[in-house]
């Protein structure tokens, strides 16, 4: 089988106001109320709790790894308590989930999100059932650009490393389908979606609609 790995957020689904309301938990606890903002900080959001606390530290002019590492497990379960006020997947992005299950791919995810919190996420969203594998940062002991979060993806998937293509957003993602020896395919509709174009990636994805026929052109079942 061949296979189409997702990144999540910020790929599939715009997460970012639930991850700000999350490190602002943090900042508010710290004693300096909101430090982020979704409308100017949704790519910092969705690189990761971490960077969120790191930029918002940095911010105050009070960056110490050794509150970073305080406050992350206080994010993570604040963004458990609250993980989908805000989250919503892209226009037409589980139109074309399941327009490549039609076609014949398997579709999964591979998210640098702890992988409880992917699966609680899906599930809050009603759409954990669409995506055969999900593999997140701690599910192996090693995470992406390390290529082999996207192997594992296939092979759950019950396909071949070697053909799968990755849907990402990022430069995390681009060096892990470039480490996998894989191609990616790089939306342009996140916060950061600009700058996808230098990375160079084999495909830029404007619109979900376009994708089944990206993926084709890429890894077509009968090429």
């Amino acid at each position: 089988m061949r296979t189409v790995v997702f990144d999540l957020d910020g790929t599939l689904a715009d997460t970012s106001g639930d991850l700000i309301a999350a490190a602002n938990v943090c900042f508010r606890q710290m004693g300096h109320g909101d430090v982020l903002d979704v409308r100017t900080d949704a790519g910092v959001a969705l690189r990761g709790g971490r960077r969120m606390l790191t930029v918002g530290l940095t911010r105050l002019g009070r960056m110490d790894e050794a509150v970073v590492d305080q406050f992350y497990p206080v994010l993570l379960e604040a963004y458990s308590a609250d993980i989908a006020t805000h989250s919503s997947f892209y226009p037409g992005a589980l139109e074309a989930v399941e327009r490549l299950k039609t076609l014949g791919y398997g579709v999964g995810i591979c998210t640098n999100k702890p992988e409880a919190l992917a699966d609680q996420l899906l599930r809050a969203l009603g759409v954990r059932d669409a995506f055969g594998a999900l593999v997140g940062a701690d599910t192996l002991p090693v995470r992406k650009p390390d290529p082999e979060p996207l192997r594992e993806t296939a092979r759950r998937l019950g396909g071949d490393p070697a053909k799968t293509v990755l849907i990402g957003d990022s430069d995390t993602d681009r060096n892990t389908s470039r480490a996998a020896g894989v191609a990616s395919v790089l939306v342009t509709f996140g916060p950061s979606g600009e700058d996808m174009a230098a990375l160079e990636p084999e495909a830029l994805l404007h619109d979900y609609a376009a994708l089944p026929g990206v993926v084709q052109a890429l890894i077509g079942l009968n090429s």
